[in-house]
C-alpha cells in the first residue's frame, strides 16, 4: 500500500556574501565576517517542513546533487529527519547553488545563480520501482531545465514525467516558481494536465491563467479568484486548484464549491523573515491532501504552517509539530 510524499526538484545552496557596497565594474570590494550557507528549494524546504510537521509521515526526497560540499550539506539536512528517505538522491558534479551579494549600506540583494546537477534532473534519474508513496510532488517549474524541455506528445518534459507518475499509482502536485518572464503560459498549463494538486501563489496564478489577481496599486483583485482557481482546474487540475497570498488561502475542488480562508493576523515583531512561506504552505496542503482532509482544513494548515515559517528568518527553523502549528490558528484572529 502506497503511503507518503514524495518531494522531488529543486535542491540547492545559497551562499550569502556580506558586502560593504555594490562596486563599479572592475573595482574590488571587501566580504565582510558572517558569510551563511543554507539549503533551499522545493525538496529541502517541503520534505523538512512535512518532516516536522509529522515525524511519522514516510517521506522520499528526489534529485540531482553534486559531489561537493554543497551536496553534503543538503544531505545532513535532509539527514536530520529519520522520515525522509534520500536513496532516491543522485550526485554528479557541481550542486545548484546561488550567490548571494548583500550590500549591508543599501540593504538590496543581488544574486547569481547556477544550475548545476540540479539543472540535469529527468526522468533518466527516476527508478519508479524505488518509489512507494502515495502523492508525487514536484517544483519548481520554470527551475528544472532538463524538465521544462519542450515534449512532442506531452508538450513538456515535466508533464511526461508526471503522466509517467500517475501511471505507478501516485497522485500528482506541482509548485512554480515566481519568474519574472513570459514562459508560464507555455510551461506551466502542460503539467496542469497532469496533476492533481496544484498550489502556486497569486502571481503565477496570474501568469498561468492571463486572469489579473492584482491591481496597479497592489491590492489583491478578491473577486478574480474564483475564476482564476476555475481557469486552473479547466486546464487539467484533478483534485486541488489552490493559490496563496498574505491574505490568505483560497481553493476550488472536484465539488467545484469554491473556499477562501483567511490569513492570521500575527503580532507586530513576530514576522522575522518570509523565506519558506509559500513552501510551508504548499507542505500543510500536501499533509490535507495525504490525510484525506478537506479542502478548507488542509488551506487552514497551509496558513497555519507559513504563520510558522514567518516567526524566524531561516526557510524551514520556524516550523513545528502539528499540535504546534494548529494552535497558532486558535492563538491568533484572521485577517479581515
Amino acid at each position: 500500500m502506497r503511503k507518503g510524499i514524495c518531494v522531488a526538484g529543486n535542491m540547492l545552496v545559497d551562499i550569502l556574501y556580506p558586502i560593504e557596497s555594490w562596486p563599479s565594474q572592475g573595482e574590488l570590494v571587501h566580504v565582510r565576517d558572517g558569510i551563511l550557507r543554507a539549503t533551499g528549494g522545493a525538496v529541502c524546504n517541503v520534505a523538512v517542513d512535512l518532516a516536522v510537521l509529522d515525524a511519522t509521515l514516510p517521506l522520499q526526497a528526489m534529485g540531482k546533487i553534486g559531489e561537493d560540499a554543497e551536496g553534503d550539506l543538503i544531505l545532513e539536512k535532509l539527514g536530520a529527519y529519520p522520515n525522509i528517505d534520500t536513496s532516491n538522491v543522485l550526485r554528479e558534479g557541481i550542486s545548484a547553488h546561488t550567490l548571494v551579494m548583500s550590500n549591508v549600506a543599501a540593504g538590496q540583494r543581488t544574486f547569481f545563480t547556477y544550475p548545476g546537477a540540479n539543472g540535469r534532473f529527468d526522468e533518466d534519474c527516476v527508478r519508479w520501482e524505488r518509489v512507494s508513496a502515495d502523492i508525487f510532488h514536484i517544483g519548481y517549474i520554470l527551475l528544472l531545465n532538463a524538465l521544462d524541455q519542450p515534449d512532442e506528445v506531452y508538450g513538456t518534459k515535466l508533464a511526461r514525467l508526471l503522466c509517467h507518475a500517475r501511471q505507478h499509482g501516485m497522485k500528482t502536485s506541482i509548485d512554480v516558481v515566481s519568474e519574472t518572464s513570459d514562459r508560464f503560459r507555455q510551461l506551466v498549463p502542460p503539467a496542469l494536465k497532469y496533476a492533481d494538486y496544484c498550489v502556486i501563489n497569486e502571481y503565477e496564478a496570474q501568469m498561468t491563467t492571463g486572469i489579473a489577481l492584482r491591481d496597479a496599486s497592489g491590492a489583491l483583485l478578491r473577486e478574480n479568484l474564483p475564476e482564476a482557481l476555475r481557469a486552473m482546474r479547466a486546464l487539467g487540475v484533478a483534485e486541488w486548484a489552490v493559490i496563496h497570498c498574505p491574505e490568505g488561502g483560497f481553493g476550488i475542488g472536484p465539488d467545484q464549491a469554491y473556499v477562501q480562508r483567511a490569513s492570521l493576523r500575527l503580532p507586530e515583531g513576530y514576522i522575522r523573515g518570509s523565506v519558506g512561506a509559500g513552501d510551508a504552505f504548499c507542505a500543510g496542503v500536501l499533509y490535507g491532501a495525504e490525510r484525506n482532509w478537506t479542502l478548507e482544513r488542509a488551506i487552514d494548515l497551509g496558513i497555519a504552517c507559513a504563520a510558522a515559517a514567518l516567526s524566524q528568518p531561516g526557510a524551514t527553523e520556524g516550523m513545528r509539530p502539528l499540535d504546534g502549528v494548529l494552535k497558532l490558528l486558535e492563538q491568533y484572529d484572521r485577517r479581515e
